[in-house]
């Protein structure tokens, strides 16, 4: 017989996931949002996300076994984001892997949601290289990272950003632009139809010697709402689709600049970009597939159903770690909102104020 069947839990935000896979293979997965729900405010209200939580998680679940043409009984583990993320959406989901597992007798794995980005390219693209360098942009994090035995070794961080993730520059410069929420999305729209080099908007952090790796994007919003608030102030029609190609330019430029030169830098042959809406983004995937081709470098992408929060990455996760022989995690596991990302399990015990690692 073969590996169990895992089933993953994502709820770290604002999408509800549930995914199945077993020997690196995804099985099926549902996934519900409430980002229409979140939209008219700008931004995600934690609220709100998880009452919804609350509401998908048993349909979700569902939808995923159906998917795979499964019962509940053919569960063989569970896999749930304990952190980072939002304090109640995550308590959300956890709660409920708990009861699923404690229902079915198996075991129950905590597992860090940036891990499963990485793990997510697995369930297209097979085992990730030994190493490889992995490239996280999503909405709240933008880091680089030193990837050897996503299950057993430690994640090495050779970079992350200082202030305002990738994310949050376009959901920040979006709103002043007059775009809508979620910025990332709306800036590509429009962007395609803009000059990238309308506006020369800075390159952070490209010619650090100190922290070579690092990101900062707080200064580049600043940038792009200063030279949105002159042009207004001139009173002439503010050109989005130029400001916005040149924003994502700048952003696709630091981006897939340092990762080629840390790829260069210890001598790793694959770049992996993952993540979460940025990873998606048109420009960021064909600058990356330019300058890796041109470096020797193959460059793996999720598609781009994997690239958002989704539960078949935490399935991949879980699936890994139970191959690999980790030891679960304890039912009073708890949830760790700001978790640092060091290993793919993450099994915080509140009661001991202690992190247990596969």
């Amino acid at each position: 017989m073969g590996s169990p069947v895992v089933l993953g839990i994502e709820s770290s935000c604002d999408e509800t996931g549930a995914g199945l896979v077993r020997d690196g293979r995804l099985l099926g997965h549902a996934l519900a949002s409430s980002m229409d729900e979140h939209s008219r405010f700008g931004g995600v209200v934690p609220e709100i996300a998880a009452r919804a939580h609350v509401h998908s998680f048993g349909p979700v679940v569902r939808q995923a076994l159906d998917s795979a043409g499964l019962r509940m009984s053919d569960i063989g583990a569970v896999a749930v984001t304990t952190g980072p993320g939002l304090s109640g959406a995550l308590q959300v989901g956890l709660a409920g892997a708990k009861g699923l597992a404690y229902a079915l007798d198996v075991p129950l794995y905590g597992v860090h949601h940036l891990a499963g980005h990485v793990a997510a390219d697995t369930l297209e693209h097979g085992p990730l290289p030994d190493p490889c360098v992995v490239l996280i942009v999503s909405g709240g994090h933008t880091s680089l990272l030193l990837v050897r035995d996503l299950a057993r070794d430690p994640i090495v961080h050779l970079g992350d950003t200082v202030d305002d993730a990738a994310g949050e520059c376009f959901d920040k410069v979006a709103r002043v632009f007059g775009l809508p929420y979620p910025g990332g999305p709306a800036i590509d729209r429009v962007a395609r139809e803009g000059d990238r080099r309308a506006v020369a908007f800075p390159r952070p952090m490209t010619g650090s010697r100190d922290a070579p790796y690092a990101f900062s994007f707080s200064g580049l919003k600043t940038a792009a709402a200063r030279w949105a608030e002159q042009r207004r102030a001139e009173g002439g029609e503010l050109p989005v689709a130029d400001g916005a190609a040149s924003l994502q330019e700048a952003v696709a430029d630091v981006l897939t600049r340092k990762a080629v030169a840390a790829c260069r830098d210890h001598g790793v042959s694959t770049l992996v970009v993952v993540g979460g809406g940025v990873a998606a983004n048109s420009r960021v995937r064909e600058l990356a597939e330019q300058r890796c081709r041109a470096a020797g470098i193959t460059l793996r992408v999720p598609p781009l159903r994997l690239c958002t929060d989704n539960g078949a990455m935490i399935a991949a996760v879980g699936d890994l770690l139970v191959r690999a022989g980790a030891e679960p995690a304890p039912m009073d596991v708890s949830i760790d909102p700001s978790a640092p990302l060091e290993y793919a399990a993450l099994h915080p015990v509140a009661s001991r104020g202690t992190v247990r690692a596969a």
